[in-house]
């Protein structure tokens, strides 16, 4: 299939006082799969914005940007939808509320007339690997995060 339009994904990369990133499980439908927060960019929306946005929806928290963290540099296609790109920019983020509001147990959200379930957790750094992530994009900012290039 060729590609005919980009994806613009947003995510945070949060850290707790113990040197943990959160990241979540999701499940659509019979997929599973591990990544770190945050999701899909609207249209008419910026991409701080969206990230609020998807961090105010999911984890009921507001966050301030830090800083730009990587921006996908290679080509990606949709592992959901084949006919798209995927550009994920990825950003290190603070909670303005305390890291104790998380919910961290498992609970659903209806997102494009889907059923999502989520569960937030917090890795460890020194054990968050490659493997711990499904996506690709994902596996890259882990490496990165230790300072490895893939």
């Amino acid at each position: 299939m060729p590609i005919n339009r980009f994806n613009i994904r947003v995510y945070g990369l949060l850290e707790n006082n113990n040197n943990e990133l959160l990241l979540v499980n999701e499940r659509i439908g019979d997929f599973a799969f591990t990544k770190f927060p945050g999701g899909g960019l609207e249209l008419g929306e910026g991409t701080i914005d969206g990230l609020k946005r998807e961090f105010k929806e999911e984890l009921g928290i507001d966050i301030e940007v830090k800083s730009h963290f990587y921006t996908t540099d290679f080509f990606q296609q949709s592992g959901f939808k084949p006919t798209d790109q995927l550009i994920s920019i990825y950003y290190r983020v603070e909670s303005i509320h305390p890291l104790s509001h998380i919910r961290l147990d498992a609970f659903e959200i209806y997102n494009d007339g889907k059923t999502e379930e989520l569960q937030f957790f917090w890795q460890p750094k020194n054990t968050l690997h490659t493997d711990v992530v499904t996506f690709p994009i994902d596996k890259h900012v882990v490496a990165l995060l230790h300072g490895n290039t893939v």
